[in-house]
């Protein structure tokens, strides 16, 4: 996949995870943000190695540029040449291509697995197409221990390759040598080992393939010799083959698999190769003759017949890689939403469903846990209500949400009992403030005087029930007379008046003085006309009443008193 869709995968997975966190999951403060900064984290970490892994790969495959690597829309065969492919290749060329594959030249076994992971992620439509073909020139080879580490090599890089192309990609191989001195012809001739039990076939350009024996039998006197020869000359390479190669790939050695090739292709062709190679010692072997070594004049032939027979598989391109991605990704976030949602709504009904219990478990013969388990109903109602108006939050959707049920249960409860109502306040009596007592002097005093009579004791008795001495209330005692007389005198006598009555009532109730005022008006505060006698019997009088005043009448307490004063009165009263 190329570098772009790998980073748009990786910031989809952060604004998912984020969304969980944020949106989703119950979680304290704290942790909402702790867990999204580690989001946020793991995420930059992973673009900074893809980005890594991106220079890493391109420097170690500088050699292959995209004009090198096959489109992305390419049908053909993408072959990676392995082995001896110097002769298959231009000297300033790294790929070769034809109508049916796609060639490309790979240098070293290191460099395999590098090319079929940058392959894989910048052609993943290709990966099903790709193929290893293992290029075998014996005749460029002289050390047959050199020659099997090189297979060995080979068959580790192509091990390798098992993590970028979804498992061992198919292998074959192809023989290059040179014809025998019999065969002045210089037309490549294409030898087929068959599967299916069809044994050894040849190509024949524009006829197709056909079995060994009937491509001998074909052939006129002259050319079935030389046919024979060549037959001869491929029993002797296949014997090589078998105990060089074959024996090799097809042997498991310690951690290295068996490699099977699916097919396989001979080819006589002239191979420039070096003195005694290793195709020349097998031959002397045999014949005790060494073959000359032959003259290349341009680059081999590519197996092109070989590819209709290879495995295929059917590809994925980049994009559709990138939406499986993406869907896979998003079924794990709807997978997990959809837990959480779950998980929030059973926490939901669970909470509402310990306040219903509570509720009805009170009888409500105390009211006070009664109507604290019922406003807990309240809130869950209002919360109810306005998730009903305004939408439920995002945790608790999925189409899971669970409190629309619950509301018709709620508003039963509530309205179904009201705590009783509480005991009226009684209303504070109203301390009855007596009117003002009005006595009539006359009755009181004799004219022109201020002591009070003889009989009017009792009838100050009778007058005086509702006035009381009591703390915060002063004893107003008032004297008002006619204006007969001067205003002075009047004054004065009005004063005496008033200090008589108050006397009396200070020495019979025991009253102190400070809960009295005495006031002398004189004729001032006439209440009738002065022009009658009987007006002025109403102007003479005494008037008694009770003022408000904080610190009036402080009566001394009792339980304080010194033991001296306590026992005052009573030797008072032995005295």
């Amino acid at each position: 996949m190329r570098d772009v869709y790998r980073g748009l995968l990786t910031v989809l997975a952060a604004i998912l995870g984020l969304w969980l966190i944020l949106g989703f999951w119950s979680l304290s403060t704290g942790s909402r943000v702790g867990l999204s900064l580690l989001v946020v984290l793991v995420c930059a970490v992973a673009l900074w190695r893809q980005w890594r892994g991106v220079r890493i790969g391109h420097g170690a495959t500088d050699d292959f540029t995209d004009a090198s690597l096959p489109p992305e829309d390419f049908q053909g065969a993408v072959v990676l040449v392995c082995g001896d492919n110097a002769p298959l290749f231009a000297s300033t060329a790294r790929h070769r291509e034809s109508r049916q594959g796609w060639y490309l030249q790979v240098k070293d076994a290191e460099q395999l697995p590098l090319l079929a992971q940058r392959l894989s992620r910048v052609r993943p439509a290709l990966v099903s197409q790709i193929s290893v073909l293992l290029a075998i020139l014996p005749e460029c080879h002289v050390s047959p221990a050199d020659f099997t580490q090189n297979l060995r090599g080979w068959q580790r890089a192509v091990t390798q390759c098992r993590a970028w192309l979804s498992g061992l990609p198919p292998v074959w191989t192809v023989t290059w040598i040179s014809p025998p001195g019999t065969c002045p012809e210089q037309v490549p001739v294409w030898f087929i080992a068959g599967g299916h039990g069809t044994g050894l076939q040849v190509h024949q350009p524009g006829l197709g393939n056909q079995p060994l024996t009937d491509w001998v039998e074909e052939s006129d006197a002259s050319g079935r010799f030389t046919r024979l020869s060549q037959v001869l000359w491929l029993n002797s390479l296949l014997g090589w083959q078998g105990s060089a190669v074959d024996s090799v790939l097809t042997v498991r050695q310690g951690e290295l698999p068996v490699l099977t090739p699916c097919a396989q292709g001979f080819c006589m062709v002239p191979v420039g190769g070096q003195h005694d190679n290793l195709w020349q010692q097998h031959i002397a072997d045999i014949t005790a003759l060494s073959p000359e070594t032959a003259r290349q004049t341009d680059a081999l032939p590519l197996p092109e017949l070989l590819l209709p027979g290879l495995p295929r598989r059917r590809g994925i391109s980049r994009k559709m890689l990138f939406w499986r991605q993406v869907g896979l990704l998003g079924g794990i976030f709807l997978t997990l939403a959809m837990m959480t949602s779950f998980i929030n709504n059973q926490r939901l009904v669970r909470s509402v469903g310990d306040h219903l219990a509570l509720y009805h478990r009170l009888s409500g013969e105390l009211p006070a846990p009664k109507l604290q388990a019922q406003q807990y109903l309240r809130a869950d109602g209002r919360l109810l209500d306005d998730w009903q108006r305004g939408g439920e939050p995002l945790r608790y959707r999925m189409g899971l949400y669970q409190g629309g049920r619950l509301v018709v249960p709620v508003e039963t409860a509530i309205s179904d009992w009201a705590p009783p109502p509480p005991p009226p306040k009684p209303e504070p009596r109203a301390v009855p403030v007596p009117k003002t007592v009005r006595l009539d002097s006359l009755s009181l005093f004799d004219s022109g005087k201020a002591v009070l009579k003889a009989g009017s004791t009792k009838m100050l008795v009778n007058s005086l029930v509702d006035i009381k001495a009591r703390p915060g209330w002063l004893i107003v005692v008032s004297g008002h007379t006619d204006n007969t007389g001067s205003p002075q005198q009047n004054q004065t006598l009005s004063l005496k008046r008033a200090a008589a009555v108050r006397d009396w009532m200070r020495d019979t109730g025991d009253v102190p003085e400070s809960c009295f005022a005495v006031q002398g008006y004189g004729e001032s505060r006439p209440v009738a006309a002065n022009d009658t006698p009987a007006g002025r019997a109403l102007n003479r009088r005494v008037e008694i009443s009770l003022v408000p005043q904080a610190d009036a009448c402080q009566l001394p307490d009792t339980k304080t008193a010194s033991p001296d004063e306590s026992d005052a009165p009573t030797q008072e009263m032995e005295k």
